[in-house]
């Protein structure tokens, strides 16, 4: 479904001052929140048009290449990659949603320990850690290696906690049931409860002869090398995760990894979204006459016309040179903004053309 313009959203003219886009969107906002029974796509779709439109540059280059000027979806929240999910074996992304924070998000993740309520099989704790990579390496994709030191299987036992060449036999304090049962009296008569068996942990089994490497713990701390792909077009913020691959546990799965993404600022690039941006200095007369000119890219140099006449702020796109949008071949645009350079210092013949021109 094509994407509304953004003034039309707003309800305002091409030529509507800043005051007036504020006016006109917090209006709209009041008469749309979902928390006044508002529909919460006609909320977000406004939300996104005001967030370009408030911007000086964004609504530039909006006003000059329409929604490919300012990245697609991905001015309305930041967050282009939302809902992605299953990059990989095991692996998943989640991100930060704003002034949430990640602390929000993974607190229903963190804590898993080895407990859980009833029903709830026991798994390994989770794990958070932290890589960073280059810019050109969020754009491109890479691959690396993560070195952590946590809770593994043990390596004797393979986590059974049994010393090898001996086997699991029948709890003696519950019977092999994996649960005892307690009987209160009460004003209402006897009550019985149950409980898992402190002794075998509900499993109704113990060694006949305990790991004598973990001591019947089933794990041992140790580093361990964990390879993690990251795709193409990933952001700075976004956070993956791969499934079973966080602390060992005896009898249960392992917990999740979740790593945080951080990428490292460019010298010259900065992003919007699918957008890349950068300026180009060029001298006064180039500008006035026109010239072909070499532009840095992510992809290497590039050739690009600047036409004659053309004003500093100027901005020019370069398209499929931007970021790679993640699951597709598709890239977002290069935007290029020229800076024209006026001469802080001339000699006497150079100011005598100057003003020669100035004349004529």
């Amino acid at each position: 479904m094509a994407k509304r313009d953004y003034y039309e959203v707003l309800g305002v003219g091409k030529t509507a001052s800043p005051d007036e886009i504020k006016k006109a969107f917090r209006r709209q906002a009041v008469e749309h929140h979902p928390d006044r029974g508002g529909n919460e796509e006609k909320f977000k779709e406004i939300n996104e048009a005001y967030e370009v439109l408030k911007d000086p540059s964004k609504r530039q280059r909006y006003d000059q290449f329409g929604h490919a000027g300012v990245g697609g979806s991905a001015a309305s929240d930041g967050n282009p990659f939302a809902g992605f999910g299953g990059f990989g074996q095991g692996q998943e992304f989640n991100f930060d949603f704003g002034d949430l924070g990640l602390g929000d998000i993974f607190g229903s993740f963190f804590g898993g320990g080895t407990g859980g309520g009833r029903g709830r099989k026991a798994r390994g704790q989770d794990v958070e850690t932290t890589v960073e990579i280059s810019f050109e390496q969020a754009v491109f994709g890479t691959e690396v290696d993560l070195s952590l030191t946590m809770q593994d299987t043990c390596s004797h036992c393979k986590g059974t906690t049994v010393e090898p060449g001996y086997e699991l036999k029948q709890c003696d304090n519950c019977g092999g049931r994996g649960q005892i049962t307690n009987v209160m009296r009460t004003v209402f008569g006897n009550i019985q409860q149950s409980a898992p068996c402190p002794k075998c942990e509900g499993r109704g089994q113990i060694p006949e002869k305990i790991c004598t490497v973990c001591s019947g713990k089933g794990t041992e701390r140790r580093n361990q090398v964990v390879k993690l792909k990251i795709p193409a077009g990933v952001d700075d913020g976004a956070t993956i995760r791969l499934r079973e691959h966080g602390e060992a546990i005896a009898h249960g799965p392992k917990g999740d990894l979740y790593v945080n993404i951080r990428v490292k600022p460019h010298k010259k690039f900065t992003r919007e979204g699918d957008l890349i941006l950068s300026d180009e200095h060029i001298g006064m007369a180039r500008a006035a006459l026109g010239a072909e000119i070499e532009v840095d890219t992510v992809d290497g140099l590039v050739r690009m016309k600047v036409p004659a006449g053309t004003q500093s702020g100027t901005d020019f796109k370069l398209s499929g040179h931007g970021v790679p949008h993640l699951n597709k071949k598709s890239r977002g645009a290069h935007i290029v903004t020229i800076a024209v350079d006026t001469p802080t210092k001339l000699n006497k013949e150079q100011k005598k053309l100057l003003e020669s021109l100035h004349d004529s």
